[in-house]
């Protein structure tokens, strides 16, 4: 995994050359938008569990089926488990946004999730659906548009911020469909 900071250093020095020019110019853009991006992080942390909750739940009642004898949401056993999903995606995507790079989502969380959702005959759709549900309330909490919030978020424009965000959840929705 590789913060921005890491990522201009390896570059420049695969060139052998000073970290000047352009990469400069994004370091100092990352560190003048630092502190939204650490109220944005804390935001989705201060947030998680209702998020969770709240996606798989939407999940539940556009497919009643999962809670049904033979679902994989049925017994409190496999419940927990998507619960606990939830809150792995989530953390992940609040680690790349905080890092400003999405490589940690690719050696953590989606490297064989997919093919451990299909082995465990979980719906790849159910997950994909959580997962939307997820980034419209962290989108909403980063622009300051939630109706319901823990904590004051930043002023100012966050909208690349949430664009990031969105990012980070449309690469887990597509490693697991």
């Amino acid at each position: 995994m590789l913060d921005a900071f890491s990522r201009v250093v390896v570059n420049s020095d695969a060139k052998a050359a000073y970290v000047g020019g352009s990469d400069l110019a994004a370091l100092k853009k990352f560190i003048t938008d630092g502190n939204k991006r650490l109220d944005a992080v804390n935001t989705i942390v201060s947030n998680s569990s209702c998020m969770v909750s709240d996606a798989v739940s939407g999940m539940i009642c556009e497919n009643p089926g999962l809670i049904s004898p033979g679902g994989n949401c049925y017994t409190n056993r496999r419940m927990a488990a998507c619960l606990r999903d939830g809150e792995i995606i989530l953390r992940y995507v609040s680690y790349a946004l905080l890092a400003g790079d999405p490589s940690v989502l690719d050696d953590r969380c989606l490297n064989g999730l997919k093919e451990t959702y299909i082995a465990l005959g979980v719906p790849t759709n159910s997950t994909v659906r959580a997962v939307s549900i997820m980034k419209a309330a962290s989108v909403a909490f980063i622009n300051n548009t939630a109706s319901l919030r823990k904590m004051s978020t930043p002023d100012g424009d966050c909208s690349s911020l949430a664009a990031e965000a969105g990012s980070y959840f449309d690469k887990v929705a597509a490693g697991v469909s």
